[in-house]
């Protein structure tokens, strides 16, 4: 008998067998740890410090606004600017944490041996001022911020899904919160995330339940005491809470981006009753529709818009699309083309919540806004002669000196009425002058206003 003997270099196939395990294991973007090791690297950390009784912490990370970044500005620069955050977070941490990207732009730390949980607070802030530093891409600075949710062990939970469940928890309280901050957990979170879900959950069938409805809040000319235009105001009749408020679910409607269709029934809705009250009435009723960033981001809103209006048959002369300050002072090129993209159709543009951002005269000539709503909140001490008093006039005297229509929201009181009208403001709307009613009260309004007119 004989034997034969064969040799091969197994170091390739061994390199090949690592390599595979090690992109199993990590993001292929930032090469960071992935979902998959993050629960190996999570579950040892912990079986560590209930072994040693120690204090471990888990930092749920979430970049405000990304999606917008990748929609404007292509996922080429979304990805880079992902690498950029991963490297920043890197550096704010030790070598000991763990840094992990889930997906998209969602990010987890683990920081393991934490003296004293008031530390991670000093993570967090660490990691807020970070981001806050423009990340240059292409020539281009682009401002992030972050929005950041803390579970603690042992307090906030024994297990690594727990705690990532309670972390994200209060990520979303941080996003509720303003973003740019970060909040600690608390049990009262997940009731509110349960309700979270409850609404988005009824949110994804309204429409076709037809639980929707619009109320309608005039706007009235100071001069004349007449009505010069209607406020759309969405309202959810949900089957078993009732009425809701916007501020009860439009947060949560903007998040799922459930807000697009929604917005784009709200348009037809209102135009169609709008077209209707014209034709009844022979009047030229202007009409303002709230429209959020969401609902601008989208690429197809400039075109939904001409098409709600072809369809409709409402002359768009007299649609206001109302967009929010923050919204105007946070975007650059690619709000001008919408805006403008708007303009062409005929539509008119106003800027809710005027004096809440930080406008300046420059914004306010660069962009084709039409009209400035003043907050209610420089409104409501318009009487006191305090600041607010001042920024009002101010408001007033800068919008007539560039031709714009300027709106007082918030009107509560005569005495609000009488000052206004002294500060040269033609228009305002508030439960003084009239509160928010039904498609069926707009018509009743009209009628006793035509009634009067003719006597």
């Amino acid at each position: 008998m004989g034997a034969v003997m064969v040799f091969h270099d197994v170091s390739t196939t061994r390199a090949l067998t690592h390599r595979l395990a090690y992109i199993a294991q990590h993001d292929s973007l930032t090469d960071l740890p992935n979902r998959v090791l993050l629960t190996d690297l999570f579950t040892q950390a912990l079986l560590t410090a209930k072994r040693r009784n120690t204090v471990l912490a888990v930092l749920y990370l979430d970049l405000d606004r990304f999606k917008y970044i990748n929609d404007s500005l292509g996922h080429t620069v979304g990805d880079r600017l992902l690498q950029a955050v991963a490297l920043r977070l890197v550096e704010c941490v030790r070598a000991s944490d763990t840094v992990c990207r889930l997906g998209g732009d969602e990010f987890v730390i683990v920081l393991s041996e934490v003296a004293h949980a008031e530390d991670t607070a000093v993570c967090a802030e660490k990691i807020l001022k970070k981001l806050r530093v423009p990340i240059v891409i292409d020539g281009q600075e682009i401002h992030i911020s972050s929005s950041i949710g803390i579970a603690i062990f042992p307090g906030d939970g024994a297990e690594a899904e727990v705690l990532l469940k309670n972390a994200d928890s209060a990520m979303y309280e941080a996003k509720s919160l303003g973003t740019d901050n970060y909040q600690f957990y608390r049990r009262e979170l997940n009731s509110g995330a349960d309700e979270r879900q409850f609404l988005e959950a009824g949110l994804r069938y309204a429409i076709e339940r037809d639980e929707f409805e619009l109320h309608y809040q005039p706007i009235i000319n100071l001069a004349t005491g007449g009505c010069s235009g209607v406020e759309a105001l969405l309202r959810w009749r949900h089957a078993t809470r009732g009425l809701l408020l916007p501020s009860e679910f439009i947060g949560i409607a903007e998040d799922s981006r459930l807000i697009v269709p929604i917005g784009r029934w709200v348009l037809r809705e209102a135009c169609r009753q709008a077209k209707a009250w014209q034709q009844a009435w022979a009047t030229q009723l202007r009409l303002c529709v709230n429209v959020s960033a969401v609902e601008l981001r989208s690429k197809e809103f400039v075109a939904g818009v001409a098409e709600i209006v072809a369809e409709t048959g409402f002359d768009p002369r007299f649609l206001e699309l109302e967009l929010t300050e923050t919204f105007l002072m946070q975007e650059s090129k690619s709000t001008d083309i919408v805006l403008r993209a708007l303009k062409r159709l005929g539509v008119t543009l106003a800027l809710d919540d005027f004096g809440t951002g930080y406008s300046s005269l420059s914004y306010m000539r660069r962009f084709p806004v039409d009209t400035l709503k003043v907050d209610s909140s420089f409104v409501r001490d318009v009487i006191t002669g305090a600041a607010d008093s001042g920024v009002v006039r101010a408001v007033i005297q800068m919008g007539n000196s560039l031709h714009m229509r300027v709106v007082a929201e918030g009107v509560e009181t005569k005495d609000q009425v009488l000052i206004l009208r002294e500060m040269a403001c033609v228009e305002a709307q508030g439960y003084y002058l009239s509160r928010p009613t039904t498609a069926a009260g707009i018509s009743n309004l009209m009628r006793r206003r035509k009634s009067v007119a003719t006597a």
